[in-house]
């Protein structure tokens, strides 16, 4: 199958060109209509308690969005101040689309500020009238006037993770490419990473909208289908093109040496890109769409890289590789020989000590808070960040943990309900109840929680609400309820994840190998990389250390996104390194090495290859930390780390430390499973010259 996919690539490469250019307009054609139906929010799960009570609370009459605005620089007491807000105030009242304005109101705490609550009325005028509402109120004359809240946070929120990427992008890629040339040395070689990276966002876009068209998509998608799509085009381009220019060396022509190179290097690229696709397919086992859009992005991306690399590469290889010199492998004698040496001699005080290391790094997991997030998460430029820091100061009691909503289904007059009412205020962690009619036989008890979502006491409050005894249908809502459910499905359904993920990783891993330990160490491997790249984001971001050097605060918690991009994007760039790195050493030990040397010569033959990935990636990945939004900032610094950590401390130290302390014993396996990998191998076998092709190159 593999011969017949890449064979037809070399026969007729102008027409697999064309191909690919057609499924490419295709792509950006109808994929850039996924845009408009996106799905912002993260961390929902279909079906839970708090989803059955927003939904019911979508049918009932919407409760007016607020602005809020603060006034400050000078006391709130000042005549001059407080004219001009009035006079703010009275002119806001009369716009249309504002239902209600209060304030201003001065500061109890400090005396230092003013403070004015807008309400909308609810409707399609929101935004116009929040804009409106909110250049008006600027315009009072004091020194610092911020307004946030409804449609301003709701648009700051959704725009600055977008502009975080771009800036990303626009910061790394002339780095990017200049090291492109470097690594490959000439221009044409270096366009092949970019080409297949093109090609499998503008597909996988499409994929995305068809997806769009019977379930819901996350924002995060498009993020992940960039970045993975650009690590896994440099991963298998640089791959492909290395073995190319080794191929030539021995090979009578250009189409020879692309057939040898997509019969050895093709083969390594089909299981790299299986392992991850199906790895990160076992996100589909979550109800959440989030984690949903995640496993079909991932997947949907990798599938197309993969194809890319087999089909397209080959193509344009065969067109153009007579520009692309020839190359000498070194074997023995390279510096990552050396290391290998070096390692070897001392295996078991490397594996120990980059276990500790690693595993030291991981150490702050344990103390992993999820949360959905407050606009402590926004840059300090922004409105809503400076609306929040200037309630804290000056307004405290309106910067409270957002309310715990309890839905009953009975009026407001309900004595039922007022019973229900002292039960919840008398609940261990409210600090106060507000009851607020909702529609006909719906009533919303607002309860104020003394603790934030993420603290585990939010979440004994929750807990203890639901169970309070009512003669009606009680629904619990709320960011705090949300979380409770989110964190109920993630114990439900991650080991079905895992099992899923692990097994698939397994499996094709001891389909490439015929070995039952390396598919296993791999697995090991990889999530102690992960655990350590984790661990620094929430030393850093959760409890604060070093927060400072990235621009940002302690956040006591991480954002729900963080955890599941970083371990999607990360597991699939260490599964191709441990596939390149596995495939070059089981050719040597194949080719009668002892197991030392194959272990030495296969990490001199892919050490260049991993480093120069893992560069670009690293550069790539450290643009996210020049951003303003703090879930970009965190993925980037957890991604650097991974990629670095997987480069060096795993690919160099503890893949080969292991190895040796292995021996003979990483290829051995049971009798009948040695038989079944007979049967079932995809083997190198040298391929047939080719019989013709639409270009001849020599």
């Amino acid at each position: 199958m593999l011969r017949a996919i890449t064979g037809y690539a070399v026969r007729r490469p102008v027409l697999v060109l064309l191909l690919w250019l057609v499924a490419l307009a295709g792509g950006f054609g109808t994929g850039v209509g996924v845009f408009e139906r996106l799905v912002p929010e993260a961390g929902g799960v279909p079906g839970s308690e708090s989803d059955t009570a927003r939904q019911r609370l979508a049918d009932a009459p919407p409760e007016p969005v607020r602005l809020t605005a603060v006034v400050t620089g000078r006391p709130a007491s000042d005549p001059a101040v407080l004219a001009s807000a009035d006079a703010a105030v009275a002119e806001v009242r009369t716009m249309p689309g504002i239902a209600e304005v209060n304030g201003p109101l001065p500061s109890t705490t400090t005396g230092q500020a003013l403070l004015v609550s807008v309400s909308l009325v609810p409707g399609d005028g929101e935004e116009a009238a929040a804009e409106a509402a909110a250049d008006r109120l600027h315009r009072i004359e004091a020194p610092s006037v911020v307004v946030g809240g409804g449609p301003i946070t709701d648009q700051e929120f959704g725009t600055q993770a977008q502009q975080d990427v771009a800036r990303a992008e626009a910061l790394s890629m002339p780095v990017v490419l200049v090291l492109l040339l470097l690594i490959f040395g000439g221009l044409v070689a270096a366009g092949l990473p970019l080409v297949v990276a093109v090609v499998g966002i503008g597909t996988t876009f499409g994929l995305l909208y068809a997806f769009s068209l019977v379930s819901d998509v996350s924002v995060y998608a498009i993020q992940v289908t960039t970045m993975l799509s650009v690590g896994l085009a440099v991963d298998y381009a640089l791959l492909m093109v290395s073995r190319f220019r080794e191929e030539r060396v021995t090979a009578p022509d250009v189409p020879s040496a692309v057939a040898r190179t997509a019969a050895t290097a093709g083969r390594t690229v089909l299981f790299a890109g299986l392992t991850v696709a199906v790895a990160l397919a076992g996100l589909l086992v979550f109800p959440d769409p989030f984690l949903r859009s995640m496993g079909l992005a991932g997947a949907a991306v990798v599938a197309v890289n993969m194809l890319a690399a087999l089909t397209l590469l080959p193509a344009l290889l065969v067109l153009l590789g007579r520009r692309i010199p020839a190359a000498k492998p070194r074997t023995r004698a390279g510096f990552f020989a050396r290391v290998a040496g070096l390692v070897q001699r001392r295996p078991v005080l490397t594996l120990v000590a980059t276990v500790g290391l690693m595993g030291t790094l991981a150490v702050p997991v344990l103390d992993l808070r999820l949360s959905p997030g407050d606009p402590r998460l926004l840059p300090t430029s922004t409105q809503t960040r400076q609306m929040w820091d200037a309630l804290g100061t000056h307004f405290p009691e309106r910067a409270a943990p957002s309310d715990i909503l309890v839905l009953a289904s009975a009026p407001a007059t309900d004595p039922e309900l007022a019973r229900l009412r002292d039960r919840v205020a008398a609940v261990p962690g409210v600090t106060g109840v507000e009851t607020v009619p909702a529609g006909p036989g719906l009533t919303v008890l607002r309860a104020a929680p003394a603790a934030p979502p993420e603290q585990a006491a939010a979440r004994e409050t929750v807990t203890a609400i639901r169970g309070l005894p009512a003669p009606f249908e009680v629904l619990v809502d709320g960011s705090a309820a949300r979380l409770v459910d989110y964190r109920g499905m993630l114990a439900d359904r991650l080991p079905w994840a895992v099992l899923v993920v692990v097994l698939a990783t397994l499996v094709l891993l001891f389909a490439l190998t015929g070995s039952v330990l390396l598919p296993v160490k791999a697995v090991l491997t990889n999530v102690l990389s992960l655990g350590a790249a984790l661990g620094v984001v929430v030393w850093v971001f959760q409890q604060g250390n070093l927060a400072g050097l990235f621009g940002a605060v302690r956040l006591d918690a991480t954002h729900l996104s963080v955890p599941v991009l970083v371990g999607a994007i990360a597991f699939g760039l260490s599964v191709d390194y441990e596939v390149f790195l596995l495939s070059r050493i089981r050719e040597r030990w194949l080719d009668g090495a002892d197991p030392q040397r194959a272990v030495a010569e296969g990490l001199q033959r892919t050490g260049a290859i991993v480093t120069s990935a893992a560069l670009l990636l690293v550069v790539v990945f450290a643009g996210f930390l020049a951003g303003g939004f703090a879930p970009i900032k965190a993925i980037g610094l957890g991604l650097v780390l991974a990629v670095a950590l997987d480069a060096t401390v795993v690919r160099m130290l503890l893949v080969p430390a292991t190895m040796t302390l292995l021996g003979r014993h990483n290829w051995s396996a049971p009798g009948p499973l040695r038989r079944l990998h007979a049967r079932i191998e995809l083997r190198e076998a040298e391929p047939a010259p080719p019989e013709s092709a639409s270009v001849l190159v020599r």
